[in-house]
């Protein structure tokens, strides 16, 4: 064997991780005078933001942070969360952006669970994190993030985010992991129980989707990239490092908003942007008043509840043009593209928009998705009509569960990742979901556990049985509708049930309408959920 050589090992010379912590330095040091903040007033260029990103990792470390700590953040889309996902890798320590929207006893499980040594949160956040951390029991490092653009709110912490960065070293030198195998992020994510599942994040991983998203959606350099997608969502599908990996401009949106979207696409020259179908519905049924003219070509990626076919058309025919993609938090975000034909475009509007809605093909980074019988572990036929579990393998895979490894090692049985969405698999390679085996709900972008919101209804005395299910929504594409069977002898309106809803779970989380009668069931006493989804779609 001629090539086993010494000669021909591995070496510093020839041999480095594959981490997005190689990104900001090279960009730092080519394009220091190119715009890459705008937040509101704030603007800053790449030369500033390298040098708090610097201050940020050095500040931390000098607090104790170290490789494999967990540093939780609590944040909207502002420049302070993509200095976290720049500069906290830097250390080695592992970033967990939280969604602001879960409730204080979720993020309390959040950061006991994945043992966060610091959080980071925007005063807007602040009492629903003051009590996070009453009930978590943790004494850990907490930084006030006071964003000029935001309402406010109370300090809790020991110092602010720039207080934080005065202490830190702006030529803070930093280095690569020692392996690219090293947790990078910590996402949560909801499960069919209820309780949020740590999904593990590798530098090797991130950096892979980091470079195929530039593939995949054909990018240029210097993008102008509107955050829509929250940054805390599977780290923003990796954009954090894809947009600083060519140099762009990060536009900041603390929450999107119709006329917000239409001002940063007029004034700000907006390439790029990411977001659930709503986003969609946003731009597409924006009143007249909020609508500005815009003159460059748009790109957009929808991903999240499959967009209607009539959006995506009304959205291209603005001069938008629509990337559907398919992914999970397990794969960093999509994994799957919906990959345009040359051919399609001879087709008509709505014939087009048609294929578009379906999921798609694997990224060209992502080494296979197939859809598999369940039983057999067998491809199903491409005949558009036989079901299967979409399953996944690659780098764009994650490492695991944290602390969960029966649940990891059944997500990866027989060498794939099993996703729990049902799909078929057309004749011309491209899958179509038809229904999510684990009835995980999709609103607005964001994953709700049916089971989660029917425990929250089980708590109310008059609840026989609950069962919650998708109904379909024009603005958030999915919202849950509950069907409750009362015990017998009791009465409760519709609007006490969702009343107590209030007090059990986060807003995105109620239900938004119930419906009271006895529940379908198998022999075996199963609440058939198949039949109360088909009840659902002919109501709406």
């Amino acid at each position: 064997m001629i090539y086993a050589g010494t000669e021909l090992e591995k070496c510093a010379a020839n041999h480095t991780a594959l981490s997005p912590v190689s990104i900001l330095k090279r960009v730092e040091r080519v394009h220091p005078e190119l715009p890459a903040q705008v937040h509101g007033s704030i603007r800053r260029n790449w030369g500033e933001v390298a040098q708090r990103c610097k201050r940020l990792a050095s500040a931390l470390a000098s607090h104790g942070v170290s490789s494999g700590d967990t540093v939780a953040l609590i944040a909207p889309n502002i420049p302070e969360a993509l200095e976290c996902a720049l500069a906290i890798p830097m250390l080695g320590a592992v970033l967990n952006a939280n969604n602001v929207r879960l409730d204080a006893a979720t993020i309390a499980y959040i950061l006991e669970h994945g043992e966060a040594k610091a959080l980071l949160v925007d005063t807007e956040f602040s009492g629903m994190a003051k009590e996070a951390l009453k009930q978590s029991g943790r004494d850990i490092l907490v930084i006030d993030i006071q964003d000029t653009q935001g309402p406010g709110g109370e300090r809790i912490g020991a110092l602010t985010y720039d207080e934080l960065l005065a202490q830190g070293d702006p030529e803070f030198a930093y280095t690569l992991p020692n392996d690219e195998w090293d947790a990078l992020a910590l996402n949560y994510t909801s499960g069919t129980t209820g309780r949020p599942k740590g999904v593990v994040y590798s530098h090797r991983g991130a950096w892979t989707n980091t470079v195929n998203n530039v593939i995949t959606w054909e990018m240029p350099h210097h993008p102008v990239y509107l955050w829509t997608l929250p940054l805390f969502h599977c780290n923003g599908w990796c954009f954090p490092w894809t947009i600083t990996l060519l140099a762009g401009t990060h536009v900041f949106l603390r929450s999107p908003k119709a006329d917000a979207i239409y001002n940063a696409f007029a004034e700000e020259g907006v390439t790029h942007l990411c977001g659930a179908p709503i986003i969609m519905s946003m731009i597409s049924g924006a009143a007249p008043q909020d609508q500005r003219e815009f003159t460059q070509h748009v790109k957009m990626m929808t991903a999240a509840a499959p967009p209607p076919a009539s959006v995506i058309a009304s959205i291209e025919a603005m001069g938008i043009s629509i990337t559907h993609v398919y992914g999970l938090t397990e794969v960093y975000g999509p994994a799957v593209v919906c990959a345009e034909k040359p051919s399609w475009r001879e087709l008509s509007v709505d014939d087009r928009a048609n294929l578009k809605a379906r999921q798609g093909v694997a990224y060209e980074l992502e080494e296979d998705v197939r859809v598999l019988d369940p039983e057999t572990g067998q491809p199903v036929p491409w005949d558009g009509q036989t079901l299967g579990e979409i399953v996944f393998r690659g780098n764009i895979v994650m490492k695991g569960y944290l602390k969960e490894p029966e649940e990891t090692a059944k997500a990866f049985k027989d060498g794939w990742f099993w996703s729990g969405d049902i799909a078929v698999h057309h004749s011309d390679g491209y899958i179509e979901i038809r229904d999510r085996s684990k009835d995980i709900i999709i609103s607005g972008g964001e994953n709700i556990s049916s089971i989660e919101v029917e425990k929250a209804l089980y708590s109310h005395s008059a609840v026989s049985l609950a069962a919650v299910v998708a109904m379909p929504n024009e603005k958030w594409g999915e919202v849950p509708c509950a069907f409750v069977e009362l015990a017998e002898g009791t009465e409760v309106t519709e609007q006490a049930l969702l009343d107590h809803a209030k007090s059990k779970l986060a807003s995105f989380q109620r239900p938004k309408k119930v419906i009271f009668g006895e529940l379908p069931k198998t022999t075996t006493g199963k609440i058939r959920k198949n039949e109360l989804r088909d009840r659902v779609r002919d109501r709406s």
